[in-house]
């Protein structure tokens, strides 16, 4: 319910989060995503953060030498995304297909056994499957996919309003829990119905400990100064 009332920018944010949590390899959604999520968005509150220096590159440096990479993020890390994408290859539909056909952690796995080569058991038995047997699965394989997306339900709720797919769920923590709770009481202390970026800034400054706190320190900013700058740029826009 609580999402009903986020406008369409602060649901991207929260999508955003999710797909900077799974893009980094880690397996929970945090403030810190919320914070990478926020600081890049194109409204007055992503704005004022990156003014005082809490920019996305500067976020999410930290946030690696802070928390390091998860297991499935290196199968990605080093391909260029751009280059890709100008021959209509894009990495997070197929890693989005990657999960859809082989579970949540398929990455987790293959990353964990990136380097250590087929064992030789697997091997043997691959070489004797007769080939024409194998194409037979592949065709098979691709219909049922067919039949299943064709006969999937819409998205709904979060996804349905920004267009996202969710490859896979990434559950939040709970400092992230905490943030959304703060999130909802800055929108009613400020008698606003809906709940904006600024709300989710507002909410996630608010939080005293986990890996907001410790990035906004490393990068030598407080927090009360953050508050008062983005209160003060929305009260000059109202």
């Amino acid at each position: 319910m609580m999402f009903e009332r986020f406008t369409p920018d602060a649901r991207t944010a929260v999508v955003h989060a999710q797909e900077h949590a799974r893009r980094l390899g880690h397996q929970h959604l945090g403030c810190e995503h919320l914070l990478l999520a926020v600081v890049a968005t194109d409204q007055p509150a992503g704005a004022a953060l990156r003014e005082r220096g809490v920019t996305p590159e500067r976020v999410e440096e930290e946030i690696v030498r802070q928390v390091g990479l998860g297991a499935g993020s290196a199968l990605f890390g080093t391909l260029n995304r751009d280059a890709l994408a100008s021959i209509g290859i894009d990495l997070d539909a197929v890693r989005a297909r990657i999960e859809e056909s082989f579970g949540p952690d398929a990455l987790t796995r293959a990353d964990e056994t990136v380097g250590r080569g087929p064992r030789p058991s697997r091997l043997n038995a691959r070489r004797a499957v007769p080939p024409g047997l194998v194409r037979r699965w592949r065709r098979r394989g691709r219909a049922r996919r067919a039949v299943l997306t064709a006969t999937a339900p819409a998205c709904t709720g979060l996804y349905q309003t920004t267009g996202a797919r969710p490859s896979g769920h990434i559950p939040f923590t709970a400092r992230a829990k905490e943030s959304l709770a703060n999130t909802v009481r800055e929108a009613q202390a400020r008698h606003d119905h809906a709940i904006g970026v600024e709300h989710l800034a507002l909410g996630l400054i608010a939080v005293t400990s986990g890996p907001v706190p410790s990035v906004l320190s490393a990068l030598g900013v407080s927090a009360p100064a953050l508050r008062a700058a983005i209160v003060d740029r929305y009260r000059q826009a109202g």
